[in-house]
């Protein structure tokens, strides 16, 4: 039984040349995720057509109940979202893929200009950090994980205090030792008299 070697110069020529595919096939899929957000700023929705799958899934805990399983869904969650807030622009802060993934930190930025749910509009600006994930097949956004922090940008919008803070933000009580002193104590520590 003869064995087969494989040069040690094949192998390395084959890795070299995997890696580059591999390279190649995560700025496809970062170039996939730009021109999504792109068509999505520029409200383009018939553009997202080449770059988001038919069957697209998007999940989110920041949005209980919204339910995204077809690009239709997709386009009209975002047609909703531009409803309520019609400036919406969000900014790629950075990106990294690895894979069929690629994961973005982005900023959104726009004004309350119709309701959301059930707050009215605020006519506020908020700028809200996100992150997603986003699964490429066949050059396509097939799947979408998204979060962000609701309270922060209810608290920017004025729906809600701010962290920390409970409805009147001076003390209602002076601290231990920083206690005012009544008239009656004041005047007997002066030496006067209240009359």
């Amino acid at each position: 039984m003869a064995r087969t070697r494989i040069p040690v110069c094949s192998l390395a020529l084959w890795l070299v040349a995997a890696a580059a595919v591999s390279a190649g096939d995560a700025e496809h899929n970062e170039e996939v995720v730009r021109r999504m957000i792109e068509a999505i700023n520029q409200r383009d929705f018939a553009a997202l057509d080449a770059v988001v799958a038919a069957d697209v899934r998007r999940h989110s805990a920041a949005t209980p109940g919204v339910e995204v399983n077809d690009r239709e869904q997709f386009k009209a969650f975002l047609r909703q979202d531009l409803a309520a807030v019609p400036d919406a622009q969000q900014e790629v802060q950075m990106m990294l893929a690895e894979g069929d993934k690629v994961a973005v930190r982005a900023i959104y930025r726009g004004t309350q200009r119709g309701p959301m749910g059930p707050f009215p509009p605020s006519h506020k600006k908020m700028e809200i950090p996100f992150l997603g994930i986003l699964r490429i097949e066949k050059g396509k956004v097939a799947e979408i994980w998204v979060e962000w922090d609701n309270l922060a940008a209810l608290a920017q919008l004025g729906h809600v205090p701010p962290p920390g803070v409970r409805g009147e933000t001076r003390p209602t009580r002076p601290s231990p030792g920083k206690r005012r002193r009544g008239t009656a104590t004041r005047l007997m520590l002066e030496g006067g008299s209240r009359r």
